[in-house]
This record gives structure tokens, sequence and C-alpha cells, in this order.
């Protein structure tokens, strides 16, 4: 299982990919899977097996220049490529590391093992890469949403066994959990960025008048005043431009308030009491982990139908989707209308780890089987 070098497993926070691990993992072992994580060596996620060749994540240096940064990915994957080619057993690699892993496990060659690649980004990235791909038989790749799979070049669908949702631990008996009592506010989970939309959401409290909650990074940086203390230098990584010049005049501390990355029943809670969370978004979100947390917790998604939204939401039951920004507003007030109860046992039914893992255990098998001659060879 390889999660890359960028955060922990689970993350001590903000971290889509390595929260997909961290729920994926134990119901993989629970399912009878033995588990050799490629990770960094501050996770604590309880598996088989550890590789790792840093001792701590890398987010900081991400977007950082990509002549300052270009090495780390690859120095990750050449130590999950040695390894790989020191033992036999490893019966598949299930990867999560964008474009790099991809590359390099097909560059392997028929020698390798079978590949299964999960991809959780915009598929519009990297043409090159994916309008070329040729995995032969051995490598194959799964989307996280049949939208995201509908946009992928003709030879990236070719490789691909389909899709699966992603999935929470707080599904897991969502139906039984006590409800929480909704407050006023309004919540955007997730990294700041243009494609989520924050600042077309601060725009939106201003005009409706409903308090809004920015939860999330920006950039590296996960606490207001580390973002403070980090100066004018900050503002070389586009998402800290992107805040300092969209979101922060918006943000006052009352109607619009950034708390930075929040994890655990902090969050649970922030989720739990909102009066809905939204998504204004300006890309086609791939998976979605905010929603499907958002369900859990009996919290109504408001959203832009883009990308997997209306995969995971039934427009006027889970929530209320549109087309049109400047219906947000309306719809922000019509989501006291939803059923909570019925947001939550929507999530017990299609988004526990369970689901998500049984889905990918049939994955992993039809990979092998397609890649039979390899694994001989292997």
């Amino acid at each position: 299982m390889n999660a890359g070098p960028w955060l922990s497993v689970p993350p001590p926070g903000y971290g889509g990919i390595e929260n997909v691990v961290a729920t994926l993992v134990p119901e993989l072992r629970r399912l009878g899977v033995r588990v050799v994580l490629a990770s960094v060596g501050s996770s604590t996620l309880d598996v088989d097996e550890r590789l790792s060749v840093f001792a701590d994540g890398q987010f900081s240096a991400l977007q950082r220049p990509y002549n300052q940064v270009c090495g780390i990915a690859q120095a990750h994957l050449g130590g999950v490529v040695r390894a790989l080619r020191e033992r036999d057993d490893i019966d598949l690699v299930h990867d999560h590391v964008e474009a790099v892993g991809l590359a390099t496990l097909t560059a392997m060659g028929p020698g390798g093992p079978p590949v299964l690649h999960t991809l959780h980004w915009d598929l519009g990235k990297h043409p090159d890469l994916y309008g070329q791909l040729d995995g032969g038989e051995r490598v194959r790749v799964n989307g996280v949403s049949a939208a995201q799979l509908a946009r992928a070049p003709a030879a990236l669908r070719a490789h691909s066994v389909g899709h699966v949702h992603l999935a929470t631990p707080l599904a897991v008996d969502a139906d039984r959990r006590p409800a929480a009592e909704p407050g006023e506010h309004m919540l955007v989970l997730g990294r700041i960025n243009p494609g989520k939309g924050q600042d077309v959401a601060a725009r939106l409290a201003r005009r409706s008048g409903v308090p809004l909650v920015l939860a999330g990074p920006v950039g590296p940086y996960h606490r207001p005043e580390d973002l403070a203390a980090a100066g004018d230098q900050a503002r070389q990584n586009p998402d800290v431009r992107f805040w300092y010049e969209q979101v922060a005049p918006h943000v006052d501390g009352v109607l619009v308030r950034w708390v930075g990355t929040v994890a655990g029943r902090e969050r649970d809670d922030l989720i739990a009491t909102a009066r809905a969370t939204l998504f204004p978004l300006r890309w086609e979100e791939p998976g979605g982990t905010a929603v499907v947390e958002s369900l859990a917790l009996g919290t109504p998604v408001v959203a832009t139908a883009r990308g997997c939204l209306p995969e995971l939401i039934t427009h006027g039951r889970t929530g209320l989707l549109t087309d049109d920004e400047d219906e947000l507003i309306d719809l922000l007030f019509a989501a006291t209308l939803i059923d909570r109860d019925e947001c939550r046992r929507e999530a017990a039914i299609r988004f526990t780890p369970e689901a998500m893992a049984r889905r990918y255990v049939e994955l992993y098998d039809r990979v092998r089987q397609q890649s039979g001659p390899v694994l001989e060879a292997a």
C-alpha cells in the first residue's frame, strides 16, 4: 500500500489520500489481506510491515518550485521499487502517488508485480502521461467516482477497472448515532484553494448573513498563527496568494472565521452542528471525502453540481445541488428542511470502510487475474 512521502498515516489533521489509506487498511486486514505500508517513518497505522525513505512527512515542500521538490516523490518510489525487486511475496501494489507512482511502477516492466493505481485527482492533469499510458496487462487504475473516469483520456480509461467511492469510519453505525443539535453556521471543510471556492463561500456569508467557518490548511500552514509568522515569503505558495488576495479580506473573525486545520472530536463537532456543509466548487471534485463525512454526521450538503457530487448526494433528500452559484444562498436556507437522520442512514449504507474495502478486494482479485502471466514471471 503506497501512500507516498507527503504526510503520515493517519495524518495529524488534513490529509485526503492519507485519510483514505488509514480508513481502508484496517478493513483490508480484517478481511485477511496482509499489508506492507510504504509511507513516512512517523506513520502510526497498524500494519504487517512498514517501508519508509523519509522519517517524516514532506508536505511543507509540496508546492515549492519544481526544481526544489522534484526528487522527493522519486526518492520515495525508489525505495518502493528496491523493496519490490528484493522480495517475491508482494502479490499486488496498491498505489496512491500522483503521476510518479503510476509512471515508476509502469516502468518496472513485465517483471514487476500487478499494480492498482488509484486516481484521486483531476484527470485533466498530466495529459502526456495519461494520454500515452501503456501498462500492459500488469497495471490497472481505478477512479474514486464515475464522473472522474468519464473525463479521463482514452488510454487511461482503457486501463480502468472501475471506481470505488470513498468512505469514512464515521459512517459505521451512523444511523444509530444520537443527533447533534444544529447551529446556525455553515462550514467549508478542506484545503483552501481556488478549486474549493472558499472565496465564493465568504461572499455568500456576507450576502446572506449566515456565519461561515472555514476549516483547513492554507498551503502548508495549518494554523492562523503559523501563516502569520511565515511572513511575505509564504506568498510564493499559490494557495497562500489566493488566501490573501481573495479570501482573507472577507475574514473578520465573527461572520467569517478561519479556524485552520481541525481534527478528531473538534472537527466532528464542527460538522455535526453546522446547518450545512458548503461546497461552492470551481472544479470537477473527484472524490469528496468531506462530503461523505458530512452525511455520516447528519449534516446536509449544499453544493454546485460538479464532479462526484451528483453521485454522492441525492438532491432534496441528503442535500441540495445547483448549477447556479447565485442559487446557493437560497439552498443554504432550504437545507434546514433536509432530514438529518436520512443523511446518516445513507452514509451507513453506502460509505462505510467495509463497503470500500470489499470493493477493493474485488478489484485486487480482478487485477491479479488479468495479470496471470506476469505473476508467473515474477
